[in-house]
């Protein structure tokens, strides 16, 4: 199925949720916003045409003024692709967890919160997964600061020009 089929499929059986067709290539994406999300993920991965059981990776992104999370998924049922969408506001953004439509949500959602700050309402384990607990701000945010140091130890850079010979 091509990305304007996949659309008009999920319009058909779920006319009631706010999908957006949006032409970024290759392969084109749906915009939902996050309170749809977990009704249009049940519909694709439930419908028999669509049977996207396969979250291959989500990856969260920041615009500057708003953060997405996308939602890269396979049907390997149907052998096709999707990249799903969702827009959150950066001062607050949350968004639905999806581990309960897959499992691999779960890993992947804990990333993005640690790395990007978006929150996973309802996610079953809401830790931080890659930095210590008690470290300040979110990495991957354009407006980061990186700190010089962290509980003591200076955390800039070594230069190879530097290291003893």
């Amino acid at each position: 199925m091509t990305i304007s089929e996949i659309f008009d499929h999920l319009k058909n059986i779920a006319p009631y949720s706010e999908v957006e067709l949006e032409d970024i290539q290759p392969d084109g994406s749906l915009r939902i916003p996050a309170e749809s999300l977990l009704t249009v993920g049940e519909k694709l991965k439930s419908d028999a045409a669509l049977h996207f059981e396969c979250l291959k990776c989500l990856s969260a992104v920041d615009r500057g003024d708003t953060l997405q999370v996308v939602y890269h998924l396979y049907s390997i049922k149907n052998h096709h692709h999707l990249a799903l969408r969702v827009v959150v506001p950066k001062d607050n953004p949350v968004v639905p967890t999806a581990s309960g439509i897959w499992l691999a949500a779960e890993w992947h959602e804990r990333e993005a919160y640690d790395m990007m700050g978006i929150r996973f309402d309802r996610h079953p384990d809401p830790r931080r997964i890659l930095c210590p607990d008690d470290w300040e701000g979110y990495p991957l945010r354009k407006d980061y600061i990186s700190p010089s140091e962290f509980h003591g130890i200076p955390l800039t850079a070594i230069l190879p020009s530097e290291l003893p010979t």
